[in-house]
């Protein structure tokens, strides 16, 4: 706590700055780790071994890395007082959503170890799931309200990352709901996609 309330007052940290970097990073990171998840979904289905250090697993751990310094670079800003309204929201989804991404991802580590390869459905992949999109709605409410900046022209990639997400997300939902139509081509697609249903 110390640690952080000393970087918040550090000189050379400017609140424009750490916002644009908190929002990039924001985007950027669920984007990296849905890249990173599909990629490792394909290799699934390429029979490659499943190892933790997979090139597709730390393109995952480098989204999650990213959104989580966003956390920490936005949570520094709100002990400053000076962030307020959507800004403030903004940060707090990020800082959830990377909190959330951080245990999930901590569980399905153990989850690997005690039951091996998952699938898109399991115990921690869409509390996951939901932590890119709350950090990714996060980043978007910090471009949206700093339109008025340079920010502004990543405004749509932001927008476009927040649907890709939410589309995920809503795509895997379905598959809980829908298992019994879906499982098959997901099964096959995604090497053992439905085993936990």
């Amino acid at each position: 706590m110390r640690l952080i309330q000393r970087f918040s007052n550090s000189v050379l940290t400017k609140p424009n700055s750490l916002l644009s970097i908190t929002s990039v990073l924001a985007v950027i990171g669920p984007v990296v780790i849905l890249t990173g998840g599909i990629w490792d979904a394909i290799s699934h289905l390429q029979r490659e071994p499943e190892l933790f250090w997979t090139i597709q697993h730390v393109s995952v751990y480098t989204g999650v890395s990213m959104v989580t310094v966003a956390g920490i670079i936005g949570i520094s800003l709100l002990f400053r007082n000076s962030v307020r309204g959507i800004l403030k929201k903004g940060i707090q989804l990020v800082f959830i959503g990377s909190i959330i991404q951080l245990i999930s991802g901590f569980g399905d580590s153990i989850s690997h170890d005690i039951y091996g390869i998952d699938g898109l459905i399991s115990w921690s992949h869409q509390p996951l799931e939901l932590g890119i999109v709350l950090a990714s709605l996060g980043g978007f409410f910090i471009i949206k309200s700093r339109q008025h900046t340079r920010l502004k022209n990543f405004l749509p990639f932001s927008i476009i990352s927040l649907l890709l997400l939410a589309g995920w997300l809503g795509f895997n939902i379905f598959l809980i709901f829908g298992h019994v139509i879906q499982c098959v081509p997901v099964y096959e697609i995604f090497s053992s996609g439905c085993a936990i249903l």
